[in-house]
């Protein structure tokens, strides 16, 4: 073939350059996404290097989750405003997934702290401690709902979080409200919350109050929370303390890395003041 009027591949060579196998090329001809510039009586195929580009916007495009058949349709009708439009939209939607991958990796780097700090927690300690004010995003009221209405509640609220992409990768946790823990109603909860370091405008936030908490963990469900409760209350008692506003659980150890409810561990933080 005369090579002198331009440069041109084989099909073997181009399809070297553009690091896929001869059948690709072969197919893309097949249904009129890229075909060879030229074909001699021989049968022979023959890429201009000029189409090397053309192939790697092929290539992008289809890595975008953009159909072959999209992609022919552009190729048979081009045109700087629609391959401008494709750019754009494609760029919006890197951008909506970088987003979403840098969520993901805040969520397992939120998860590895958690479990990591969990592995050196003596789970039979009670101790008393100075928390930080804290952001919480709560769920509505859920005081004195049913069952069926709780797993409502639940869903709505895993639901906000996705939807609003607030799932900091922190344990939902729940808040009881002093008068409950005082008559013994210990799942008579108040709220769902998870924790927002970095929180995000334009949403309704709880802020707990920076003070000292007495924090314990109970072993197992809720059918014997009861029992841990009252350890903790023992402690209060002992340290001259009253109890505050607002009583804190979450789990610490659940169904995600244990397989029976009697290994479940909740961290339960009791607000207290001084007498």
């Amino acid at each position: 073939m005369n090579k002198k009027n331009g440069k041109y591949l084989s099909t073997g060579e181009f399809a070297k350059l553009c690091k896929v196998n001869k059948q690709t090329l072969f197919y893309y001809d097949q249904i009129g996404l890229l075909s060879p510039i030229l074909k001699n009586e021989k049968g022979y195929r023959y890429y201009s290097i000029r189409q090397i580009e053309l192939f790697f916007v092929i290539d992008l495009l289809k890595d975008l989750d953009m159909s072959l058949n999209d992609i022919r349709q552009y190729m048979q009708n081009k045109s700087p405003e629609s391959y401008l439009s494709i750019m754009y939209q494609k760029k919006e939607e890197i951008v909506k997934k970088r987003q979403e991958i840098e969520m993901k990796e805040k969520f397992i780097e939120v998860q590895i702290a958690l479990m990591e700090e969990a592995s050196h927690l003596d789970f039979h300690q009670v101790t008393l401690e100075q928390l930080p004010e804290a952001t919480l995003y709560l769920s509505r009221n859920i005081e004195n709902i049913m069952e069926e209405e709780f797993v409502e509640v639940v869903s709505d609220f895993i639901n906000e979080l996705n939807v609003s992409h607030l799932d900091t990768g922190y344990p939902i946790g729940v808040i009881t409200k002093r008068e409950q823990v005082l008559k013994g109603e210990f799942t008579n909860y108040s709220y769902l919350y998870i924790e927002q370091p970095n929180p995000k405008e334009g949403h309704p936030y709880f802020h707990t109050v920076k003070g000292d908490f007495i924090i314990g963990y109970h072993s197992g469900d809720e059918k014997t929370i009861h029992n841990t409760y009252k350890r903790l209350f023992l402690e209060i008692e002992r340290l001259n303390l009253i109890l505050g506003d607002y009583v804190f659980e979450e789990y610490i150890y659940d169904s995600v890395v244990k397989n029976h409810k009697e290994q479940y561990v909740t961290k339960i933080m009791i607000q207290v003041d001084q007498k």
